[in-house]
C-alpha cells in the first residue's frame, strides 16, 4: 500500500471533524475525530483548529505531515466564488469574503514543508462523493443524493466521482427547487423558506424547517392531541415527532409520511434531469442511533413507492433508492476522496 494519503477537512461553524484515505481510496480510520472550529475567535483561530485537527489525526494514526499529498476542505455555502465564504448565517460576519482556500493553502504548506494542492467545496457534496463511492461499488453508476436535516442537502455525483458543482457553485441545490403543491393536496399560502423564495420550497416540506407549519396543519386533523395542549416550546414540539413517531403517534406517522411522499416526488423529479442509477437518502432520520429499522423502512418504502409512478418505465426496474451508511462522518471522508480524484486528473 501506497504512503500516500489525502486529508478531509470537514468545517461547520462549530465543530470540525477530521479524516483521511490512503492512494486507493480506502479510509484510514471510520473514527470520529472533532474538534471546535473557533469561529467565534476570528479568521487565524480558524486556520490554528484546522492544523491542529489534522496533526492530531495524524498522531492518533502513526502518520506524518510528509505523507500528506492533498487535502480537502468540505464547508457550508455559500460562497462569493471558489473557496471564498459568501454570507453565511451560522459564521461571523467577518468571515464573508475570507479567501480560505489561501490561508489555508498557505497554512499547510508551511506545516508540510512544500505546497500541497487544497479543494475546497460543498460539505453536502461532497458528503455524496464519500456515499457514492459505498453505493455504486465497483460500478460506475451516477449517484444522487438527498440528505434531510434541519435543511435538505443534496449532491450528484457523476461517473468520474466527483459532485456537480456548478459554473456558479450553485448546482445541485435541490432543496430549493419548488415542490408540486398540487399533488400534495395543499392549500394556501406555501410554506416559507430560509432562503427566501415564495414558492414552497422541497425542503420546507422535508425536514426540520418546515415541521413546525405541517404540525399545526396536523393538529386541525387531531385537535385532541396532547401537543395541541401542551405549553412546551414550538421547538420542543417539534423534536418530539420522531420519537413519537417511532412509538406509533397517528399525528407525527402522519406527519413523516407526508415528509417521504414529498421526497419521493422530488426524488422522480430529479430522476428526470439526472437520470441516476442509485438515489441515496441520508440525514438524520436514516441515522441508526436514533431511528429504529421500522421506521427507516417504512420511510425508504414510501419514498419508493411515491416516485415510482412517475418514473420512465426503464428507471422502475434499474433505480435503486438505498440508505446512507457513513453518518457523521461522509463529508470528512468525501473531502479527502475528492483531493484524492483531483490528484488523479491528467
Amino acid at each position: 500500500m501506497s504512503n500516500k494519503i489525502f486529508i478531509g477537512t470537514d468545517s461547520g461553524a462549530t465543530t470540525t471533524k477530521f479524516s483521511a484515505v490512503w492512494e486507493n481510496g480506502e479510509a484510514i480510520s471510520t473514527k470520529v475525530l472533532q474538534r471546535p472550529t473557533n469561529s467565534q475567535n476570528g479568521r487565524e483561530a480558524v486556520i490554528a483548529a484546522w492544523i491542529g485537527g489534522v496533526r492530531d489525526f495524524l498522531a492518533q494514526n502513526n502518520l506524518q505531515w510528509a505523507q500528506v499529498h492533498g487535502v480537502g476542505l468540505a464547508i457550508p455555502g455559500p460562497y462569493e466564488r471558489y473557496g471564498v465564504f459568501g454570507k453565511s448565517p451560522n459564521l461571523p460576519a467577518s468571515f464573508c469574503g475570507w479567501d480560505v482556500h489561501k490561508d489555508y493553502s498557505e497554512a499547510l504548506s508551511a506545516k508540510i514543508g512544500r505546497d500541497v494542492s487544497l479543494s475546497v467545496g460543498n460539505d453536502g457534496n461532497y458528503g455524496g462523493v464519500a456515499e457514492a463511492q459505498i453505493a455504486r461499488g465497483k460500478t460506475r453508476a451516477s449517484v444522487a443524493m438527498l440528505m434531510p436535516g434541519s435543511g435538505l442537502g443534496a449532491a450528484f455525483v457523476g461517473a468520474d466521482g466527483l459532485a456537480l458543482d456548478g459554473d456558479t457553485l450553485a448546482g445541485m441545490e435541490a432543496g430549493h427547487m419548488p415542490a408540486p403543491l398540487q399533488l400534495l393536496g395543499l392549500t394556501g399560502k406555501p410554506f416559507p423558506c430560509g432562503c427566501g423564495r415564495d414558492w414552497g420550497c422541497v425542503e420546507a416540506y422535508t425536514t426540520i424547517s418546515g415541521l413546525s407549519y405541517l404540525l399545526i396543519e396536523k393538529l386541525q386533523k387531531f385537535p385532541d392531541h396532547e401537543l395541541a395542549k401542551s405549553t412546551a416550546s414550538a421547538k420542543e414540539k417539534v423534536l418530539s415527532l420522531r420519537g413519537r413517531a417511532q412509538k406509533g403517534d397517528p399525528l407525527a406517522v402522519e406527519i413523516f409520511d407526508f415528509q417521504a411522499r414529498v421526497m419521493g416526488i422530488h426524488v422522480a423529479n430529479l430522476a428526470m434531469a439526472l437520470d441516476p442509477g442509485i438515489f441515496i437518502i441520508g440525514g438524520g432520520l436514516m441515522d441508526h442511533e436514533s431511528t429504529t429499522p421500522e421506521f427507516r423502512e417504512r420511510y425508504l418504502r414510501i419514498i419508493s413507492e411515491t416516485a415510482r409512478p412517475y418514473l420512465w418505465p426503464q428507471q422502475r426496474d434499474t433505480l435503486k433508492i438505498v440508505p446512507a451508511q457513513l453518518g457523521e462522518m461522509s463529508q470528512a471522508i468525501g473531502a479527502a476522496l475528492v483531493a484524492l480524484y483531483h490528484s488523479q486528473k491528467p
